[in-house]
């Protein structure tokens, strides 16, 4: 409700309502004789008093500056004289405060240690965000401020805010619900967001996989407040130009996990060499099929990845191969033969041989 501030004695004349932008623009015009129309959707004069201006539903591209201005009839009491309009103005200030329009929580268990991440996505101004613990008998606790992180991002005129905590279970808890409790005091609004992890076997607990050579593993699983249960590995393999590229093509493998806190450390391997440690590992003219191994970790848990890497051509007789000396370049132009040809070729010669030992011994018994 947009208050003009003007309860006139005299009889109204008209009522404009202008939302003040780059230009006046018209939103109502109110004439008691004949017209009251607004030139906007959404709006209506309100009921409350012949003056303020209704808006519903607010939208956000309504905030901004608005002016009322009112002309009434003043005949300054003597009804002989006739009457004069006079013209008066107020401005105001329309604030539009938006609720979080999607709240997330993803979490990240091994064993009593949680990483937790909640995020209020659309809101303006930011929400706030606290954690609560609730035990089973129904004691709502706020879990301390502490190894807490969060992030404000603008999306457009709306903001996201995310924060990320890090928590150890007692040991003697055998159930607690952690919840993100997300408020906007500016709408009044509050969201709860739930996980209930259960002891001694948490939900979703990450297995720590220390083989060498794993299969791949999944780094954790997401499980949102419906319950319903999403595995998804968080550790994200890459490769550039890509995962099967041609003979003697160079290759740069890189590990990520967003989302994932704390942030974990890399280390890369192929066979028995020594790891090498970061995001990236640069492969230098792959020569053949090989497959890479990474260990992502960090305090929660560790997994292997299995990264295999393909030549895509088949035939490498085109490729040059150098000496083992390295002092010269050999081409090794030789067409590659079937097992059914060279059996056709030594079949084909041994016919050829018995045939002209035939001939010989024709010959040598018809002369002799």
């Amino acid at each position: 409700f947009l208050r003009c501030g003007m309860m006139p004695v005299q009889p109204i004349k008209e009522l404009w309502w202008f939302k003040i932008g780059a230009s006046e623009e018209r939103v109502y015009y109110y004439d008691p004789t004949s017209v009251d129309a607004a030139l906007m959707k959404r709006a209506r004069r309100s009921s409350r008093d012949n003056t303020s201006l209704e808006i519903c539903p607010t939208q956000l591209s309504d905030e901004g500056e608005y002016k009322c201005r009112i002309v009434v009839w003043d005949n300054t009491g003597d009804s002989t004289e006739p009457s004069v309009p006079i013209s008066k103005e107020a401005r105001m200030m329309l604030k539009v405060n938006v609720p979080p329009e999607k709240v997330e929580i993803t979490h990240l268990t091994s064993g009593r240690n949680l990483s937790l991440r909640c995020k209020a996505e659309g809101a303006k101004p930011p929400a706030d965000i606290l954690w609560t613990k609730t035990s089973p008998d129904g004691v709502e606790t706020e879990i301390p401020d502490l190894s807490k992180t969060r992030e404000i991002e603008p999306a457009g005129e709306l903001y996201d805010t995310a924060e990320q905590i890090f928590y150890q279970l007692e040991e003697n808890e055998m159930i607690a619900k952690i919840s993100c409790v997300v408020r906007h005091h500016n709408t009044n609004t509050t969201i709860y967001k739930n996980i209930t992890f259960v002891s001694p076997a948490i939900q979703n607990a990450l297995k720590v996989t220390i083989q060498r050579f794993a299969e791949p593993v999944l780094y954790s699983s997401i499980e949102n407040q419906d319950g319903q249960d999403n595995k998804a590995g968080l550790v994200k393999i890459s490769a550039d130009p890509g995962f099967k590229v041609p003979y003697n093509t160079s290759v740069t493998l890189k590990a990520s996990a967003p989302g994932v806190f704390p942030e974990p450390r890399y280390l890369w391997w192929v066979g028995d060499q020594t790891g090498i440690a970061g995001r990236e590992l640069h492969i230098d003219n792959l020569e053949e099929d090989k497959s890479y191994y990474v260990l992502a970790e960090n305090p929660l848990g560790r997994v292997v990845l299995e990264v295999p890497v393909h030549i895509t051509t088949s035939d490498y007789s085109q490729w040059n191969d150098s000496s083992r000396d390295g002092d010269a370049m050999v081409n090794d132009t030789t067409e590659g033969l079937d097992t059914g040809a060279i059996i056709g070729i030594v079949i084909g010669a041994l016919i050829a041989v018995f045939f002209i030992g035939f001939a010989v011994w024709y010959w040598t018994i018809r002369d002799g």
